[in-house]
């Protein structure tokens, strides 16, 4: 999950940022937060510069928030909503909301997916919703998919999460073609490696290579299983499967099942997946991890995501108090897709950490009162898992792309 962001430089900086980020994490450092780049509004959710996350890592929030039953500050919903340009995208940050987009502004398909699914969450805002999804629309590839900027190559990721978003407004997303008569399910199936390729089969890339090739990633393959599935960034619990094999077809069923074959295989392993970003050292990836069992779950069911859940109750919390919003809501969807409650994550009340690091929300479930006399720490804008693989595309695409997202590459 979600991803991403901007261009090469963009890619630089928050690439070369998440890893010092892991690698103080991973070495137990309790660094304090670099002071913000650009003013932090007083309705959005977390503290750290929101140049780059700021329409992601508030949609999350209310999407997870939306599964644990409360409702936002008027303020934060405002302020998502004023994030909008005229013709219905969405920019990562938009400083001065005030002043009218043009083409200078770099607006792109996983902010604009990401808010449409916020939007339809918090209830309320259907224009704004009509106007994402029309955006979406008009930018969708020739081959089905979406990039994540404007008529960028598609990867898997952007185009999971704009999946995600019609899903969300009702529309079926094998429904809504290129003129060439392709979806985005169309583009994922292009994008996945066949079940003869050994334990590689059943994954997806998140791009084809400059050769055509293409490479297992992790959090393609999450990205890409609730994308099939049309589930978007909170996906329910699934029903076990027949057979846990890898099976050969092209349908949306198909992809989703393989996906989570995949993804089952590489967390029984350790538990969990571990960090693929340049540099870094050999460590866990919590928010791939988190998004993979969301995925695993909702794909197939819970019985193989019971041991790498407990593995994340154990040791995922300090990642998501460093981290901020974004991390609270992917630990969040893997509690709801798995059948767990969000407020007793090995202890620690998630929503109420997540609704701390934001205006207080406009309404909760009872259980949530308590929740700010708890002892999270936390206001970090966090970098979600999605996120940074849009980071990553960045990379790959201006070194060689950003995060469709949900952030980082992994196995």
């Amino acid at each position: 999950m979600n991803i991403r962001r901007s261009a090469a430089l963009v890619a630089a900086t928050v690439v070369i940022g998440a890893v010092s980020a892991q690698a103080a994490f991973a070495d137990g450092a309790a660094s304090a937060s670099p002071s913000p780049k650009a003013v932090v509004p007083s309705g959005l959710y977390g503290k750290t510069d929101p140049t780059y996350d700021g329409v992601w890592r508030q949609s999350l929030a209310f999407v997870a928030q939306d599964t644990a039953g409360v409702h936002p500050a008027a303020k934060a919903v405002d302020w998502l909503a004023g994030q909008q340009c005229a013709d219905g995208g969405f920019a990562a940050f938009r400083a001065d909301p005030g002043k009218a987009c043009d083409a200078k502004t770099p607006v792109d398909s996983n902010s604009t997916a990401a808010a449409v699914q916020a939007l339809v969450a918090v209830g309320g805002r259907d224009q704004a919703v009509t106007k994402g999804v029309g955006w979406l629309k008009k930018n969708q590839n020739d081959d089905g998919g979406w990039g994540y900027n404007p008529g960028g190559d598609s990867d898997a990721n952007s185009t999971s999460v704009v999946l995600g978003a019609l899903a969300a407004a009702g529309q079926q997303g094998a429904d809504v073609t290129s003129d060439s008569g392709k979806s985005g399910v169309d583009a994922l199936a292009a994008l996945a490696l066949p079940c003869s390729d050994g334990k590689n089969g059943g994954a997806l890339a998140y791009q084809p290579d400059k050769k055509g090739r293409l490479a297992p990633n992790a959090d393609a393959t999450a990205a890409g299983v609730l994308g099939a599935l049309g589930s978007g960034f909170a996906p329910g619990k699934g029903k076990a499967p027949g057979a846990y094999t890898c099976e050969s077809g092209k349908s949306a069923d198909d992809l989703a099942h393989n996906g989570a074959v995949h993804l089952q295989n590489q967390l029984s392993t350790h538990l969990y997946l571990k960090s693929q970003l340049a540099g870094a050292e050999d460590q866990p990836d919590y928010g791939n991890t988190a998004d993979a069992v969301a995925a695993v779950a909702a794909a197939e069911g819970v019985k193989y995501t019971k041991d790498p859940y407990a593995w994340l109750e154990k040791n995922a919390k300090g990642w998501a108090a460093q981290s901020g919003p974004a991390a609270y809501a992917q630990l969040i969807f893997a509690a709801h897709a798995t059948g767990n409650d969000p407020r007793d994550f090995g202890g620690t009340d998630l929503v109420g950490a997540l609704n701390k690091t934001g205006p207080a929300p406009a309404a909760a479930d009872s259980a949530d009162d308590g929740a700010k006399k708890k002892d999270d720490k936390s206001d970090g804008g966090g970098f979600g898992t999605w996120w940074i693989v849009g980071v990553m595309f960045v990379a790959a695409v201006g070194a060689g792309f950003l995060i469709s997202g949900r952030k980082k590459q992994q196995l």
